[in-house]
């Protein structure tokens, strides 16, 4: 939830996080962090001493908020583009979190070596929303990466993130409603325990977005929360959705 905007260097905008705990630098073309990030961020119950690994990590919002929220975590982000690894990079550093919070710039089909299977506690992932081949693409070639499907498709991404996890590791991802079933598919016989976070985009819409929540290697069944409504009546967000974008709340999955 970008609050504050100014020119910085290379043609890019520095933005605002958590009511100002967080700065972010992003491009002003190309792929540039909304809510979304910020809400996947909320959503990971992560503690101190958690290692949590952020798969396409983009110019690094949600690391950065759940490194502000948690103190003592320790978080690496995964990014395909150079561009935005670099951004990453150097936000991670104007925030003062360089002695716990990385990134690496690969391929989730083509690991680096810095990422070993297992060796994660928690996994959080914003993966591209659009199906490669469904409808126009964004005429940016950042933007049609970051937000269609390439090489690696959904259910890529969810075998990336749990081959990740360390047994009954949690892994929280954000998606479009519509692709809920893709990603229940996805985790079927390999993660249970799974509760299903409506966004509702006002009271009495349907939900647009939801974050999925599992744990590898459990068979409990399927939850479905009441979800967090994002927006009052004339536009506005709703105390609880200000209490997370801007206060730094934890959503209470």
């Amino acid at each position: 939830m970008p609050e504050t905007r100014s020119s910085v260097e290379r043609g890019g905008s520095a933005d605002a996080l958590l009511g100002g705990r967080v700065t972010l630098s992003q491009p002003v073309g190309g792929y540039r962090a909304a809510i979304d990030p910020v809400l996947l961020a909320a959503a990971v119950a992560a503690r101190d001493e958690d290692r949590i690994l952020d798969v396409g990590a983009g110019s690094g919002a949600a690391m950065l908020c759940l490194a502000c929220r948690v103190p003592n975590c320790r978080i690496v982000g995964l990014e395909l583009q150079t561009e935005l690894a670099e951004l990453a990079d150097r936000n991670i550093g104007a925030n003062g979190v360089t002695d716990r919070v990385q990134v690496v710039r690969g391929d989730l089909l083509r690991p680096p070596p810095q990422l070993v299977a297992g060796s994660f506690d928690r996994v959080m992932a914003n993966p591209p929303y659009g199906v490669a081949g469904d409808g126009t693409p964004p005429p940016d070639a950042g933007l049609t990466r970051a937000h269609v499907e390439g090489e690696a498709g959904l259910a890529d991404w969810i075998a990336f993130c749990l081959a990740m996890l360390r047994p009954k590791g949690h892994l929280v991802m954000i998606h479009r409603a519509e692709r809920l079933g893709d990603i229940l598919a996805g985790l079927r016989g390999r993660a249970g325990e799974a509760v299903v976070f409506p966004l509702w985009p006002r009271a009495g819409e349907p939900a647009k977005r939801v974050i999925v929540r599992a744990r590898k290697g459990t068979r409990t069944p399927l939850r479905i929360s009441s979800g967090l409504v994002l927006h009052d009546p004339d536009g506005s967000y709703t105390r609880a959705a200000d209490a997370v974008l801007r206060d730094g709340a934890a959503l209470m999955l």
